[in-house]
């Protein structure tokens, strides 16, 4: 039975060929949604079914039900089988070139009669293109750019669908006997953007119940190898898993070295050696005495070191830094006091301002800000300047009905327009409790136009943020081609706070620029960007990105008091 990733992925090629096909908006967003509400539901949709309640699944209709009937009894959808002869298939692969929309497809693909992303990548070459309406050699160049981006994606796996994985997997392998702790490792426990295959210790005396309990998973489609120490399995979704099994007494060293970078480990083996003791994945030794460690702090302080967080294990000075008792209190993720980037119904959001703030609070937030989306970003409802008053009259009357529980500030996320204006004037975002300023069209504008597009913003004086200042969107897109130096300086120059957003399809800042952010002295905001009530807890990854920079509860305005917030925003103006 198709799982919620592969029914998900259905309609999102349903809706990928349908708008290349030149299909109704609404029909496509209803494909989207739908692809959107599988990927989050909390449970197999197979289970819906099997209970007669498909349509109880959030945004499925008749409609969308009766296909999801089909797919789960039969495996296939005659509606697509029939959509793939009117449009190929191979076509949607091309949405995924940066700047290559479906008008744009669906003209190339009927005009040249190729298919194949090759053969695009051909025509490109050669010239063909320019001579297409609307095209020229600056779109042939941009196309052979976005195919070469395409290329350099590794596969890796977003962090957003690798954690909860691994947590599923790790709860059910601690509920064994006999099991006494079960860590992530490697890049996951570093809490990097992407990782590789998913790698799990644990520590138990009874490898064999543990083993056999990982390869019989559910969603396990092959065994890759079963072993003593360590097995290997492959979900239905592709996905690889690894297990090793050590005893408790040695689980610290080997979660030390399975955790990584190979870098940090490089390091802490070269001051093992110089105070005559060698470190392996089992076990200090000197001569022929083993010292075990069964947690990690133990590792470290053989070494004559404080714990390093895992996060900070990536050989960019934590050991120096540990060695100097310098490493810093990072932030965690109850330092968190505001979410200043959220939508509501107002836009493109699944609940009402209400229901977001009671939401917010019952996470402990003391501040929400309502940045729906400005008016040119039309697909997602966006308001004009008049709905923006009703806004307003709305949030007084929320704040009434919540009174001290949480703070309800009335902003915008604003877009930043190709020529670098903003969509309101100035006299307007100055009515506004805060504004983010956010690209999310036009990322593919040749370097220094996209930079000084943003460094138009940062200067506005009534921008206060800027979200997702790259607008990389993990795996599917590279972020805007920025000079990150020059958008950097200004932002340092101007005092803007940058965003970490905190979706996992996002990231953005990522964790290297965020430090260099820190270092300049540039505030940062952490923000969900959410649009329902599950998008909240998304905080988890901005937190863990931001640990990545090193950052501190100083360094974040979403963890100040609101008063300092307040104070902050009131005199940026």
């Amino acid at each position: 039975m198709m799982n919620n990733r592969q029914l998900a992925d259905t309609f999102t090629l349903i809706a990928n060929l349908s708008e290349i096909k030149g299909e109704v908006i609404y029909v496509i967003l209803a494909y989207r949604k739908a692809s959107e509400n599988l990927m989050t539901l909390g449970r197999e949709a197979g289970e819906y079914w099997k209970e007669g309640k498909l349509r109880e699944i959030p945004g499925v209709g008749k409609a969308i039900a009766e296909k999801i009937d089909e797919l789960l009894s039969t495996g296939k959808l005659e509606f697509l089988e029939k959509l793939k002869l009117e449009v190929p298939a191979s076509l949607a692969d091309w949405l995924q070139v940066p700047g290559l929309g479906p008008k744009k497809i669906a003209l190339i693909w009927k005009t040249l009669n190729i298919t194949a992303l090759s053969e695009l990548e051909t025509a490109a070459k050669n010239g063909q293109l320019r001579g297409l309406p609307g095209m020229g050699a600056k779109s042939e160049a941009a196309i052979l750019e976005g195919i070469a981006s395409l290329a350099r994606r590794s596969g890796r796996i977003p962090l957003g669908r690798a954690y909860p994985l691994a947590q599923e997997i790790i709860a059910t392998l601690k509920r064994v006997k006999g099991v006494v702790a079960a860590e992530p490792a490697g890049s996951l426990r570093r809490m990097r953007s992407t990782v590789g295959d998913l790698d799990i210790l644990v520590a138990s005396k009874d490898s064999a119940a543990v083993m056999e309990a990982f390869v019989n998973l559910p969603g396990v489609s092959r065994v890759l190898g079963k072993g003593e120490t360590k097995s290997s399995i492959e979900f239905t979704d592709g996905v690889r898993a690894q297990v090793w099994v050590h005893p408790p007494e040695k689980f610290g060293t080997a979660l030390q070295y399975a955790t990584g970078s190979k870098d940090h480990n490089v390091q802490l083996r070269q001051i093992a050696l110089a105070q005559g003791l060698s470190l392996s994945e089992h076990s200090f030794t000197k001569g022929k005495k083993e010292i075990f460690c069964a947690t990690e702090a133990e590792v470290y302080e053989t070494l004559g070191l404080p714990w390093i967080p895992p996060e900070l294990r990536e050989d960019r000075g934590e050991v120096a830094a540990a060695k100097a008792n310098k490493l810093p209190k990072l932030i965690e993720l109850k330092d968190v006091k505001a979410d200043l980037q959220t939508h509501s119904t107002w836009s493109d959001g699944k609940l009402s301002m209400l229901e977001m703030a009671q939401a917010a609070a019952r996470r402990g937030m003391k501040v929400i800000a309502f940045t729906d989306h400005s008016v040119s970003l039309g697909v997602t409802g966006g308001l004009k300047m008049e709905d923006h008053k009703k806004q307003a009259a709305e949030i007084k009357k929320i704040q009434k009905q919540l009174g001290d529980k949480i703070l309800v500030l009335h902003a915008s996320e604003v877009e930043v327009k190709a020529d670098g204006t903003l969509d309101y004037p100035d006299e307007f975002l100055a009515s506004l409790d805060l504004v983010v300023a956010s690209m999310h069209t036009g990322l593919r504008q040749p370097r220094e136009k996209v930079t000084q597009r943003t460094i138009s913003a940062i200067r506005n004086p009534h921008v206060d943020i800027i979200g997702h200042p790259t607008g990389r969107l993990i795996p599917d897109r590279e972020g805007a081609d920025l000079d990150m130096e020059a958008v950097l300086n200004a932002a340092a120059e101007t005092g803007v706070a940058l965003e970490i957003n905190a979706h996992p399809s996002r990231l953005d800042l990522d964790d290297m620029y965020t430090r260099r952010a820190k270092e300049l002295g540039i505030p940062i905001s952490i923000n969900t960007d959410s649009h329902s009530e599950e998008d909240f807890d998304n905080l988890f990854y901005g937190v863990a990105t931001a640990r990545r920079a090193w950052l501190t509860k100083d360094d974040v305005i979403n963890c100040w008091s609101t008063k300092k917030l307040l104070s902050w925003l009131q005199k940026r103006g």
